[in-house]
């Protein structure tokens, strides 16, 4: 019974970060491309073609997709992927970087047989400086595809999260709709 009260426990606890690690792609995707419009008057350079929402199939750890956004900041608060409230400072030519990847997991513990990888968050830090940091451990898979619209206009995006929960493995799949794409 004490097993199965553990494995209750690790699921519920799985299933918490997943969806925790899904609300901040999706929030940070329904950012992408976003334009202060108070800064849309500034020079931009004519080399900034970089695209605002990246999608990089097969490059991660076991084949994984990578996902990186571009968005200019808001008048009101915003935040990173990890929570650091987005400033000029944090910033590259006056776009926020958020970025979602697969990595071999760091520092696993020591003895234990590692499952699966590390969902890394990737911001820039407050001189503008790319970082890396884990939202969670034990992820195998990490999938991003744009679905067929549904003729609002809006693009969608299908982000799917494979977990290793023990002797099993969990699926987790969100659909969000883009807000600030062409």
């Amino acid at each position: 019974m004490l097993v199965k009260q553990v494995q209750l426990e690790q699921s519920q606890l799985a299933t918490a970060e997943a969806e925790r690690a899904l609300e901040l792609i999706g929030r940070a995707i329904r950012m992408a491309g976003y334009v202060n419009g108070k800064s849309s008057n500034l020079k931009r350079p004519k080399n900034s073609t970089q695209e605002s929402l990246e999608i990089q199939k097969g490059v991660g750890l076991n084949r994984s997709d990578t996902l990186f956004i571009k968005h200019e900041i808001s008048d009101g608060i915003d935040f990173d992927c990890i929570g650091n409230v987005l400033k000029p400072e944090r910033t590259k030519n006056g776009l926020a970087h958020q970025g979602f990847l697969l990595e071999r997991q760091a520092n696993p513990p020591k003895g234990s047989r590692v499952k699966g990888g590390s969902l890394m968050c990737q911001s820039l830090d407050r001189h503008g400086r790319l970082q890396n940091t884990t939202l969670m451990n034990g992820v195998s898979h990490l999938s991003i595809g744009e679905i067929l619209p549904g003729g609002s206009g809006q693009k969608l995006f299908k982000v799917t999260v494979h977990m290793e929960l023990g002797k099993s493995t969990a699926e987790f799949s969100r659909i969000y709709a883009s807000r600030n794409l062409p």
